[in-house]
């Protein structure tokens, strides 16, 4: 009999590490484990091992039979927030020394800034830069805006400022960004060079690579960020793949990337920057490939947990993607599927505001080490976690499978301590604002994406993500009046779901201003230049010319406008004057979809001004097979009753309790009841009714009872 061969994801976040593995035509496998900060790959050996214990065999079994390992992780994120790079210099124009440090003027003062922040402008200052003053050198050169030079580079003076980086200040990474680089790249490559020669293991980046478009700061800031992280990210990949190895895996490592497509290890090594946020953007495409099999092509992501509670939209099967993305306060040019997010997460402290004496969910979180105080870990402040045991939501005895018993004692003599006594309320008065706080945070979050830019929630359905995202996501859905709540069966590792839906894609971009109305031979010379380069790189990784899809884009403006929306052009081929038309056309509905009815005026002048050409090898889909509906009783499932918090009833109320491995498709489920995972907790509020579907998915209708 044949050995089966599994294609096994992982997703390093904040709190867990998750993964999934996928046999075709088979039921996916998932585990999940607390993550490691002080060494990320242990804890991603550990949840595979964890996926590999639900399987019944050894995680040496796990890897000698895997053909391919997706990852996911929060490293380059996790450098910046606290400052773990590499010491990095800067060389740019001479002239422009000043040009990261000034940021995008004054905005830079105020952006990245919670909404805390932003109530006392006067008080902001610009987030300190990444590189510091001390370590930024200007050199002879100048490119002019066609791409001609008119001061050739002076080498000498380059070499220089490279020593003086390296041997006198102390630089472990050069990030390279120069005036005009995008149109004539030769003086980064040949400053690149001189690096290199004199000081071979630091790590470099050019802006003409990671970059290559307008916009100055923006520009030398994604440079700097990829040169920042580049050496820590080089070190966890290259020790993850080593580790795999002798675990016995021989096959391709690819890397989630941000805008929703993955990289073989040896690209992504020089691109750390597409690594940013890139398991959010793996959970908004898991939830995209389940809305398709469900039928769904609006639907709202939302995905909560250890850290953070986020928000991605789909709408009619199209993702959104970033119009201006941030990592802390740092702009960067990069796509990036649009996620947005705030520090309300499992692990967010509850703390008390000193001025009101109110208390405030988040943005700080316990993290995983030392983690909520009912992880009996060493945590001393409560956390959201500790406010959804005490509510009666969480079983102490099967968090994470049983593999860690939580201390509920613990949290509830902390929590009377440091907020209810200091509040001068009871517990269950505390605990309650709280809990009803932390649900407006995460329905205010949604409005923010849908309601005030145009878009009607009673048009979607929800997918609800993450280890704390069932325990509320009923709630705050009601309140947003969304058709239906959808519960996945990976809920609770739903980036790294994701990640095993996700394509090998490359991206390819041309800069050019060309004003419309446009000949269609123009763009066509555009495109023709990067599809031959596209088709040798996917052939080159094993893909057939059936598996590969070419999709096409343009990014258009207003003319006088600073923001371009990047416009699919809907047809394959040659272009013909008629499609740059829709593309047009196509422009001005999106742009109208962004910014609101009447936003657009064709009369102001329309121009091109990036020609992008995304080149993806389909791979392998998991399979998701349906199961035939049965009887609608969920007696076989229930394993006790406990009181749970009822927000209708503004109290503790007796409740059912599920668990979810006894639940077969078909069964219906009455709130107020509570269903128990390995992995995470679900709850049906009281007026509502959970069903499993033929996916084993929960589907939550609202107000049906």
């Amino acid at each position: 009999m044949a050995t089966e061969r599994y294609i096994v994801a992982t997703d390093v976040g904040g709190t867990c590490t998750d993964t999934v593995v996928f046999a075709a035509g088979k039921r996916l496998h998932l585990g999940k484990v607390l993550s490691t900060p002080l060494n990320f790959a242990d804890g991603v050996l550990a949840s595979v091992a964890s996926a590999a214990s639900v399987m019944r065999i050894t995680v040496e079994q796990l890897l000698q039979n895997t053909e391919l390992f997706v990852h996911g992780s929060t490293v380059v994120d996790n450098a910046i927030y606290t400052r773990g790079g590499s010491i990095t210099g800067l060389i740019t124009t001479s002239g422009f020394e000043d040009t990261l440090p000034s940021t995008r003027g004054p905005a830079g003062r105020w952006a990245g800034l919670t909404e805390s922040g932003l109530k006392h402008p006067v008080l902001t200052e610009r987030a300190q830069p990444l590189v510091s003053e001390r370590l930024i050198r200007g050199v002879p050169e100048r490119v002019d805006y066609k791409g001609a030079v008119l001061k050739p580079l002076d080498d000498a003076a380059a070499e220089s400022a490279i020593r003086d980086l390296i041997e006198h200040q102390g630089a472990e990474a050069i990030a390279i960004c120069l005036l005009w680089s995008f149109y004539n790249p030769e003086h980064e490559l040949r400053i690149a060079d001189l690096v290199r020669r004199v000081s071979p293991s630091t790590f470099v980046t050019i802006s003409s690579a990671v970059a290559p478009i307008p916009g100055e700061y923006e520009r030398t800031s994604t440079t700097v960020i990829n040169a920042y992280c580049g050496s820590l990210v080089g070190g966890y990949l290259t020790d993850l793949q080593a580790r795999l190895k002798a675990g016995g895996y021989d096959g391709p490592l690819l890397i989630m990337q941000g805008y929703g497509g993955l990289l073989p290890v040896s690209e992504a090594l020089n691109r750390p920057i597409g690594m940013l946020e890139s398991g959010p953007a793996a959970g908004v495409i898991g939830s995209k490939y389940l809305g398709e099999l469900m039928g769904d092509g609006n639907v709202i992501a939302a995905d909560m947990g250890g850290t953070t509670f986020k928000v991605g939209v789909i709408q009619q099967g199209e993702l959104e993607y970033a119009r201006n993305p941030l990592v802390d306060r740092f702009h960067y040019i990069a796509p990036k599927i649009e996620v947005v997010s705030i520090g309300a997460g499992g692990g967010s402290i509850i703390s008390l505001d000193p001025r009101t004496n109110l208390p405030r969910v988040g943005p700080k979180s316990a993290g995983a080490d030392p983690g909520p105080v009912c992880y009996g870990r060493g945590g001393s402040e409560p956390t959201l976690t500790d406010v959804l045991l005490l509510c009666g939501y969480m079983d102490p005895e099967t968090f994470l499978g049983g593999s860690l018993t939580l201390d509920a004692h613990r949290s509830r003599q902390i929590f009377k301590q440091t907020i209810a006594d200091r509040m001068g309320v009871s517990m269950e008065e505390a605990l309650f604002g709280i809990y009803q706080i932390a649900v407006e945070q995460t329905s205010g979050l949604i409005r923010e994406v849908t309601v005030e830019r145009g878009v009607d929630p009673r048009d979607f359905v929800l997918h609800s993500f993450g280890g704390c995202c069932g325990m509320m996501c009923a709630l705050f859905a009601e309140d947003l009046n969304v058709q239906r709540v959808i519960v996945p069966y990976t809920a609770a590792v739903n980036c790294a779901f994701g990640m095993v839906s996700a394509d090998i894609v490359h991206e390819y971009t041309t800069t050019a201003v060309i004003q419309t109305p446009a000949e269609a031979a123009k763009l066509n010379k555009i495109f023709d230049l990067m599809v031959p380069r596209s088709l040798k790189q996917l052939r080159s990784e094993g893909f057939s010319s059936e598996r590969i899809h070419l999709e096409r884009s343009v990014d258009l403006r207003y003319m006088r406008q600073v923001h371009e929306v990047t416009t699919p052009i809907c047809s394959d081929g040659e272009l013909t004057d008629a499609d740059v038309e829709k593309l047009v056309n196509d422009f001005e509905r999106l742009y109208q979809r962004k910014y609101g009815p009447g936003s657009t005026y064709r009369g102001a002048g329309i121009e091109m001004t990036m020609f992008r050409l995304k080149a993806r090898g389909m791979m392998t889909r998991p399979a998701m097979p349906g199961e035939s509906l049965g009887s609608s009783d969920a007696s076989q499932a229930l394993v006790a009753s406990r009181p749970i918090y009822v927000p209708r009833r503004n109290g503790m109320f007796p409740a059912k309790i599920y668990h979810f491995d006894r639940l077969s498709p078909g069964n219906v489920i009455r709130g107020p009841a509570v269903i128990l995972t390995n992995m995470t907790t679900i709850v049906v509020q009281d007026n509502q009714e959970g069903r499993m579907d033929q996916f084993r998915n929960v589907v939550i209708d609202l107000g049906s009872c």
